[in-house]
């Protein structure tokens, strides 16, 4: 048996998320039995060059400060972190210095030495939704985005959005190892939507996961004039899952990141801890 361990990377230029979403990524870390590794990335402004900075505005002067903002987050980022821990999951926390713009390729590139990636959420904060979309499209690790309301506790219930895409089975493969011995799987197929290859797709799924020993149920929902990621959280909660498993649809090589109706509602509006599978 392996020791599961999760990354949490912390970028902290423009802001850092929240201290809450962090914390509850912590707790989170521990439902789930994983140790934590926490990388948080300070920012290094290059000195300007131009012969007009600094004519109007002390430009250098404000880069310097950010630099020093930065700094001193990760540090109070470490403090928190380690207090935090505690008697949760074993936590090693790195510091990293790197260039303006470098830190969502080192995220990205270091995630994959570990089990999964969770991400503490702040729908209102740019630096997570841009680390969200990097790990998501580019690591090839599991990225879980836990929100500042989720309470610790076993992972005895998933729910599986599930579509028969390859990317919903991404998914499904990604989160079952997560989920607690003797624990139970809601599918979710939502019907209204888009065009699916057939009727009874969840209840085929919650058949197969029957005949290799999990408890599964197949739910079919519809919109009821909700998004799709509305409906996709409304729909786990109801059922009491503590994790919702998706795939990820988008494109992650472009700077204005081109995401897929579910995927960007859920960036928008996140009210579970979810799984993201690309």
């Amino acid at each position: 048996m392996h020791n599961r361990i999760a990354y949490m990377p912390l970028n902290t230029y423009p802001e850092a998320a929240s201290d809450a979403a962090v914390l509850a990524s912590i707790g989170f870390a521990a439902s789930l039995g994983c140790g934590l590794h926490v990388s948080t990335f300070a920012v290094d402004i290059p000195q300007m060059t131009s012969p007009m900075a600094g004519v109007l505005i002390n430009v250098e002067g404000m880069a310097r400060a950010a630099e020093d903002r930065s700094r001193a987050e990760c540090q109070r980022l470490r403090e928190l972190i380690e207090s935090a821990a505690g008697a949760k999951p074993n936590a090693q926390v790195t510091n990293h210095r790197l260039v303006l713009g470098a830190a969502l390729d080192a995220a990205t590139a270091e995630a994959r030495y570990f089990d999964l990636a969770l991400l503490p959420w702040d729908a209102d904060t740019v630096s997570a939704q841009d680390m969200a979309q990097s790990l998501v499209f580019g690591s090839g690790v599991p990225v879980i985005l836990v929100p500042p309301s989720t309470a610790a506790g076993t992972i005895d219930h998933i729910a599986i959005a599930w579509d028969e895409s390859r990317v919903a089975a991404r998914a499904l493969c990604d989160a079952l190892p997560l989920l607690a011995a003797g624990g139970r799987v809601s599918v979710l197929t939502v019907q209204d939507e888009k065009a699916l290859r057939g009727s009874g797709i969840a209840q085929t799924l919650a058949s197969s996961l029957e005949l290799r020993g999990y408890t599964a149920r197949a739910v079919d929902i519809t919109l009821d004039g909700r998004t799709i990621a509305a409906a996709l959280q409304d729909s786990a909660r109801s059922e009491g899952a503590q994790l919702l498993a998706m795939g990820g649809f988008g494109h992650s090589r472009l700077r204005d990141f081109i995401l897929g109706g579910a995927t960007k509602g859920v960036f928008g509006d996140l009210r579970m801890p979810v799984l993201l599978a690309h």
